[in-house]
């Protein structure tokens, strides 16, 4: 990987996960940054573009589709959704 695709990648990085820290709302905020801070590292490419657009979703419809409370639209429906919705807080990344 060259030195400016590394970099970009890293930029991509801290902007998502800044995103999925800094929501809105506490429960989207302690879910979503906990959530990237174990499956960013990890994540590829095309796992990074699915996360990305669900960021830029509302707090609530996430919420909502993560406590079953609405059904989760087939568009949203990819292996990182299907991730978040089985991610399970710790009793420390709940505080």
């Amino acid at each position: 990987m060259k030195r400016e695709e590394r970099e970009d990648r890293e930029n991509w990085y801290r902007r998502l996960y800044y995103q999925a820290a800094h929501r809105g709302t506490k429960e989207a905020d302690l879910l979503l940054e906990s959530f990237a801070r174990v499956y960013l590292p990890r994540f590829d490419i095309g796992q990074l573009a699915e996360l990305d657009k669900l960021l830029q979703l509302p707090d609530h419809d996430i919420i909502n589709w993560r406590l079953g409370y609405t059904p989760l639209p087939p568009e949203y429906d990819g292996p990182v959704m299907r991730l978040l919705l089985s991610f399970a807080l710790t009793p420390d990344e709940a505080r």
